[in-house]
């Protein structure tokens, strides 16, 4: 936040425009948790105090860089977005301690044990491909242009659409013959469309089937948003589920039984998405300082 602020200023004194991409480390192990932030939460037992002081940690340090930018006047031209890469992570097993655990990046703090992020009711957690692992926050403040406390529950986006949100706000062109995996999602931003989605998301994720006792949301491999449908198999599409994730985003009423034609449907999607991975990912994704980019 400290950097993000430097650099929004320095931005500001050579009147340049400015994207920042900032990743708050609290609310992921292992968690880093400050004694003046505990006092707050006093009251609770250590693991919810621990996740309850790291998470108003993260909250101040986002006041701080909204505080910037209204401080330099640049809120009203600035849009922001608050977001996440997954849903909240959850220990696969019991644990009955607290464990410090080091991370090489961040360095020593607790583990999943004190991670108490709440999905809504939402199926699985982190690494599910149900609601509660891909289902994320997102909240976006652009004064003048977005209306306050406006709530959409209509519309659905991901993190793919982003980049050619951003693009068409900056009126950047995409190269030529790039298709992105996302739309843009500008006008459901302003309010003026609802929905807005014109193209199918795709997860995978290698996940056992049958699914373990201890994770039994943690089956499904792949996973198919097209519309209001949502569509769940495992590894070779021998089991899948067909859910209105519109009506239904607690997942609850498997409806694949009354519409045969959806689930074929989707099912070649998901093969035809299948065609389209490549076997390994590109060399020039890893950055050279990866010493085993393989």
């Amino acid at each position: 936040a400290n950097r993000t602020i430097k650099f929004i200023e320095k931005a500001k004194e050579d009147k340049k425009p400015f994207f920042v991409n900032l990743w708050l480390h609290e609310p992921h192990t292992p968690h880093h948790v400050i004694p003046k932030y505990q006092w707050r939460f006093r009251d609770l037992d250590e693991a919810d105090n621990i996740y309850a002081a790291i998470l108003s940690h993260a909250d101040d340090r986002i006041g701080e860089v909204l505080d910037a930018l209204d401080r330099l006047e640049l809120a009203d031209n600035t849009l922001v977005i608050f977001s996440s890469d997954n849903g909240p992570a959850r220990a696969s097993f019991k644990v009955e301690e607290l464990v410090l655990m080091y991370d090489s990046a961040t360095g020593a703090g607790y583990n999943t044990t004190a991670s108490k992020g709440i999905t809504g009711g939402r199926k699985g957690y982190k690494a599910s491909l149900f609601e509660g692992g891909i289902g994320v926050p997102f909240i976006a403040r652009w004064p003048g242009k977005i209306e306050a406390g406006k709530i959409d529950d209509a519309s659905l986006m991901s993190a793919v659409d982003l980049l050619p949100t951003f693009c068409e706000l900056a009126d950047v062109k995409l190269p030529s013959g790039y298709e992105p995996d996302g739309v843009s999602q500008v006008s459901t931003l302003l309010g003026k469309e609802y929905p807005s989605r014109t193209k199918a998301l795709f997860w995978k994720y290698d996940s056992p089937w049958p699914a373990n006792k201890n994770k039994p949301d943690h089956w499904v491999t792949y996973a198919i948003v097209d519309q209001h449908w949502k569509l769940v198999a495992n590894q070779d599409l021998s089991h899948v589920e067909l859910y209105d994730i519109v009506a239904d985003v607690y997942e609850k009423n498997n409806i694949k039984g009354q519409h045969v034609d959806v689930v074929d449907d989707l099912i070649n999607q998901i093969r035809e998405y299948q065609e389209s991975l490549p076997e390994k990912p590109s060399a020039k994704l890893f950055s050279e300082l990866r010493q085993n980019p393989e």
